[in-house]
């Protein structure tokens, strides 16, 4: 017997939705397939098959990007505002790289 179909309508950023299409198209694999698999993993876990995590602030970004690069020691300074930066003057390469990549 076949299962019954139902639609699920959701609204999604125009972006997220052309870039991930180029994604799925390139593996073979529509939205609606895409979609089916993700649901079917969630059942098959009993929870999202990720992990969701909050989103680092800019002065964590800054932190782990230096200690990722292995970035020779560094002073980091504080702006009147509390935000961290690199002093452009002590540091020139690792300022130069932190706004450059």
């Amino acid at each position: 017997m076949a299962a019954t179909k139902a639609y699920l309508n959701i609204k999604i950023d125009s972006g997220i939705k052309e870039t991930a299409a180029q994604i799925l198209e390139s593996m073979g694999i529509d939205h609606t397939t895409a979609i089916s698999m993700f649901y079917r993993q969630i059942i098959k876990e009993r929870r999202l098959p990720f992990q969701p995590e909050a989103a680092l602030t800019l002065d964590e970004q800054l932190i782990e990007t230096i200690r990722r690069k292995n970035i020779p020691k560094v002073r980091l300074e504080r702006d009147e505002s509390g935000n961290l930066f690199v002093d452009k003057e002590k540091h020139p390469e690792a300022h130069d790289w932190l706004m450059n990549g």
